[in-house]
């Protein structure tokens, strides 16, 4: 199946697949036994890569700007996406878990947002 013939739904579940069979093929010796731990060095990996890519913006103003090589960006997003998936299996959420969670925080979001949090 490419791609492009996946229904919208099946499209996490693809990435998380991808992310298991890359995890396998990875020598894991320096990775944390416990999960706290494994926890905490996918946070700092995520925090390193958003960094990457804060880096290909114009963030310091008192520089001249530069274009965004939105290839780049691209590419660091992915990885920080590599990192939140991992951490997501960590955790032991599936795909479905991830929908409903995030519609749930979405509507405590919107009743902050609705009563002026």
């Amino acid at each position: 199946m490419t791609n492009n013939n996946l229904k919208s739904e099946d499209i996490l579940k693809k990435i998380f697949q991808l992310q298991t069979d890359y995890t396998s093929l990875l020598k894991l010796d320096r990775y944390p036994e416990k999960q706290d731990e494994r926890i905490s060095v996918l946070c700092t990996a995520i925090i390193h890569e958003t960094i990457e890519l804060q880096r290909l913006t114009s963030w310091k103003w008192w520089k001249k700007p530069s274009p965004l090589d939105l290839d780049l960006a691209k590419e660091e997003l992915i990885d920080i996406w590599h990192f939140i998936v991992q951490a997501s299996l960590e955790l032991g959420l599936t795909p479905e878990d991830i929908l409903s969670e995030y519609e749930r925080k979405n509507q405590i979001n919107r009743q902050r947002e609705a009563t002026g949090y």
